[in-house]
């Protein structure tokens, strides 16, 4: 089984190094110093207090690598339109393409039946790029739970979790997911193949949407953000639009909106994604996480003033740093 992952930052070099140390047969998109110092001296692993450094296959150009059973995407969800072109050289006549991406996928709308069969989503897939590009048939879903960063070129430190959650678009048990999460448990990583993975999108993507660009607006971390009165209804009045939007789908939520807020509150002095990207000078995965939802909100006449206002504020803060176009 031949495994690349496209986008080996923090996630995919973490996700790199778990299966090249359990002997998988692994290669690695990456570029710049963190791909010279992966070439020259390996992928060191920081983790539950060791250290271990694993020889990967890695590289900037995919027609390097060659076609491949599964490439596991990890890159930003902005950052999957501009390079899939690039990604066709991995891509061989039964390869799977695994969405390991933030937000709302693009593929979203891909065997869910019903008269929204097939929709396409403009804020995550412009001009159906990766739709008309990879085919949906393609697609294994993905929802990433780990967090990891990347302290200096060619390390990654693991922070906490090792969940990567797979589905089937039409919540199938097939031979392509079952194998893969075969792979990943090899790896010492949790990897269930799960029927509803629509549900799980939402529940992660309900802390993404509304704690993200809180964090980036206001600058506060988690335990901050979910216990002051103010960011704290901002954020559930978001959740509830959300909500409305998610069930009109078919979306079904196992916990409330008050557990939900209180579990980011739990996670405690944490700089969510959106705000590192922004100190950093990165751009910010805005439309993915807020601008899907909305436009999710238009396509089923869901009214969400509390997000679009949010967007606005983000999206002018992206364009004054200079991160949104």
């Amino acid at each position: 089984m031949k495994i690349c992952i496209f986008g080996a930052g923090a996630i995919g070099g973490y996700l790199g190094a778990k299966l090249a140390q359990a002997g998988a047969e692994v290669s690695l998109v990456a570029r710049g110093p963190h791909l010279e110092a992966m070439q020259s001296r390996g992928l060191t692993l920081l983790e539950d207090g060791r250290t271990s450094t694993v020889a990967v296959t890695a590289s900037a150009d995919p027609a390097d690598l060659g076609p491949q059973d599964y490439v596991i995407v990890t890159l930003k969800a902005h950052s999957v339109p501009p390079v899939a072109g690039r990604m066709q050289p991995l891509i061989g006549p039964d390869t799977t393409i695994v969405s390991g991406v933030n937000g709302v996928p693009w593929w979203y709308f891909h065997k869910i039946g019903g008269p929204l069969e097939g929709t396409r989503l403009e804020s995550v897939d412009p001009g159906a790029v990766q739709w008309n590009g990879f085919g949906p048939d393609r697609v294994l879903g993905c929802v990433v739970y780990p967090a990891a960063e990347v302290p200096e070129p060619g390390t990654i430190r693991h922070i906490e979790g090792n969940r990567f959650s797979l589905g089937e678009p039409d919540g199938s048990k097939s031979d392509r997911a079952t194998a893969l999460s075969a792979a990943l448990t090899a790896a010492g990583l949790k990897a269930p193949v799960r029927p509803r993975l629509r549900d799980e999108i939402w529940v992660k993507l309900w802390g993404n949407l509304s704690f993200n660009p809180i964090s980036a607006l206001t600058h506060a971390t988690l335990d901050v953000l979910c216990t002051d009165d103010g960011t704290r209804a901002v954020a559930r009045s978001m959740m509830l639009e959300a909500q409305e939007i998610a069930e009109k789908l078919g979306v079904k939520f196992p916990i409330d909106v008050e557990r939900r807020i209180d579990g980011g509150a739990a996670v405690g002095a944490h700089r969510t994604s959106m705000l590192q990207d922004l100190d950093a000078g990165r751009p910010m995965e805005i439309d993915a996480l807020v601008g899907s939802v909305r436009e999710l909100g238009q396509i089923t006449g869901t009214p969400t003033p509390t997000i679009d206002t949010v967007l606005a504020l983000i999206r002018l803060r992206g364009r004054v740093a200079g991160l949104y176009d």
